[in-house]
């Protein structure tokens, strides 16, 4: 077994390139990494803006290895930290985290090894990084660089603020002369702003890379019948790893409860449960024991699973930073995933209520910034990508070809007669009742309601019975797009006229709206197109296989053995000796002495026709 790899070993003279290939197994460093790893070992402040799964992690793990001394990671979560450190063990080097859940006995082991120069990576939470007696300990020591991941979470702009982060600022005072790195995949100006004032970076490295990630495909589905679209979707997802969003706690259960109810196997995980039943989910869901996750948003920061191959947002998040942080949780080894969310505007009106009743302040300004460019996402008739990286700054001339609107743009019609017949009845139903109610007037529907109110003696009744429900719910929802309607939030977002509205009553204006799409089932990626490569699907599976009883027998996540883009590399190159292997992205020399044999033996019997 190779030795881990420790503090001092001059002798070595590891170059980042040696590194990179021996230890991780990559052959070529990915955009802005080099850079990056190059300004950490000459003793640059860094601040790192790349894309989830754009390999953030090695632009401080690399330099860890190649400089003498300790480099202390701080990291929010204790799952996050365990991942990490699992995955850079599972590699021949040596790290260990710090937090509440280890003994006093593990502790003092592990400060023991870090007193003999025998640790290289220490991963802690904000907390106890700022403790006097842990700075004194650090004091003591020969410190190669300190990380700070996650960063957004230090500036009072980002979207999930936390107060410890704020005071990190306290340690460049404490270590001067020890670099920084502060690192995070959601960051706009402000808050890179921000991100640089409280860490007091010293003329930084700054380094912002594309917000893009290409392999992911944006889709937003109108929400008409939340639960079997999920269901219709993920029939055409079996055997696939996924992560269902939801706003609240009760809908996480209900619908946990509908899919094992139609047979998907799911498991639920929100805050309002036991700490170690939400461990345990976590675990399973990492070991590939669980394909299907529904959570709140207290589900993710922790999550560094590589195969998840889609997200769906069964509702829609309050700003963009939280919907690229949570799709960006698919599809991190590069291959095609999806994102998927469910959208109804009476989300974004409900969000609008809960958020005008917090105290007036910057921080609620941020909010209703931050959510109304959510809206707009959502809304938008052009390329979501676009739409995406314009937020973030990133600005792209051409569509990207891989949403639904590049995929499937929206066809537009003269809807001037509808859009007449949809206002005239909110009009004539005195403005008084929400969309379902005038819908179901609109179509002439017989319910016991319409009749007590003398609605079925209106002249609107019965006028948009020629189309289905779901076809006047978008017509609706676009006159609101469009300014033409407005939902009363205090009314129980019943529907209200603008002024816009009334030249078109008047029949002076003509209105073009999007012919509503009624196909509610999102478009699937298909499971046998996910790389470009010409592999073979059979020694895939069987290779998936063979890893899962490996992980299974260390009590490790599948994808710390090897990822789904290392087995597809394998199952295209087909390596039959030690040598072929390392020539495979993924495998470095420690995973080479582990794995190897096992892995060359099933290609073998798979070639030989044995298998």
């Amino acid at each position: 077994m190779t030795a881990t790899v420790l503090v001092e070993q001059p002798e070595l003279n590891l170059s980042p390139q040696h590194v990179l290939r021996e230890v991780f197994g990559y052959q070529t460093f990915r955009v802005g990494q080099q850079e990056v790893i190059e300004a950490a070992i000459a003793g640059q402040d860094s601040l790192v803006i790349m894309p989830t799964g754009g390999g953030k992690s090695l632009c401080y793990q690399i330099p860890a290895l190649v400089l003498p001394g300790l480099t202390v990671v701080i990291s929010p979560l204790i799952s996050l930290m365990k991942d990490q450190v699992d995955q850079l063990k599972a590699n021949g080097v040596a790290a260990e985290c710090v937090n509440s859940s280890l003994s006093r006995e593990t502790l003092i082991a592990i400060y023991n090894r870090i007193n003999r120069g025998q640790i290289k990576l220490l991963y802690v939470s904000p907390e106890r990084v700022l403790m006097t007696d842990f700075i004194e300990r650090l004091q003591q020591l020969p410190l190669a660089m300190i990380a700070v991941d996650e960063a957004h979470c230090i500036s009072q702009w980002g979207h999930d603020f936390r107060r410890e982060y704020a005071s990190l600022g306290q340690l460049k005072q404490v270590f001067p002369h020890v670099p920084f790195m502060a690192l995070t995949a959601t960051a706009d100006d402000a808050t890179r702003i921000d991100i640089l004032h409280r860490l007091q970076l010293a003329n930084p490295h700054t380094y912002l890379g594309s917000f893009d990630r290409p392999n992911i495909r944006y889709t937003l589905v109108e929400k008409h019948k939340p639960v079997s679209q999920v269901i219709r979707y993920l029939e055409t997802q079996r055997g696939q790893c996924g992560i269902i969003y939801c706003g609240s706690r009760k809908k996480v259960e209900m619908l946990t409860e509908k899919l094992c109810n139609n047979g998907i196997r799911a498991a639920s995980y929100h805050a309002g449960m036991e700490v170690d039943e939400r461990a345990y989910v976590q675990e399973a869901f990492q070991r590939d024991d669980v394909q299907i996750v529904v959570a709140t948003v207290a589900f993710g920061m922790g999550i560094n699973k590589s195969n998840v191959r889609f997200v769906v947002h069964f509702d829609i998040p309050r700003n963009i930073e939280s919907y690229y942080q949570e799709t960006g949780r698919a599809g991190r080894d590069g291959l095609p995933a999806e994102a998927i969310m469910l959208y109804d505007p009476a989300d974004i009106v409900w969000l609008r209520r809960m958020l005008d009743e917090k105290e007036e302040g910057p921080q609620k300004q941020v909010e209703s910034h931050k959510l109304t460019a959510m809206s707009h996402f959502a809304e938008a008739q052009t390329c979501r990508r676009q739409v995406l990286l314009n937020y973030f700054g990133e600005y792209r001339d051409t569509p990207c070809g891989n949403c639904d609107v590049c995929l499937d743009p929206p066809k537009r019609f003269d809807a001037t007669e509808q859009v007449r017949k949809a206002l005239s009845c909110v009009y004539r139903v005195q403005q008084s009742f929400g969309i379902g109610y005038v819908v179901e007037v609109l179509r002439g529907m017989q319910n016991i309601r319409i009749r007590e109110n003398g609605h079925d003696k209106l002249s609107t009744y019965g006028l948009g019975r020629d189309h289905s429900h779901d076809y006047w719910v978008s017509i609706f929802r676009q006159l609101i797009h469009k300014g033409l309607l407005q939902q009363n939030i205090t009314r129980n977002s019943t529907l209200q006229l603008t002024e816009e509205a009334r030249p078109i009553l008047r029949g002076d204006k003509a209105v073009e709206l999007a012919v509503p799409r009624l196909d509610t089932a999102a478009r699937a990626v298909k499971s046998d197109k996910l790389s470009n490569k010409n592999y073979d699907k059979k020694l895939f599976a069987k290779l998936r296989k063979l890893r899962k009883s490996l992980a299974d027998e260390e009590g490790l996540p599948p994808y710390v053995v090897f990822s789904d883009a290392t087995l597809i590399d394998m199952a295209d190159i087909l390596p039959t000796s030690y040598g072929e292997m390392l020539a495979v992205n993924g495998v470095g020399q420690r995973k080479l002495e582990k794995y190897a044999d096992p892995f060359l033996d099933v290609i073998q019997e798979h070639l030989t026709g044995h298998g």
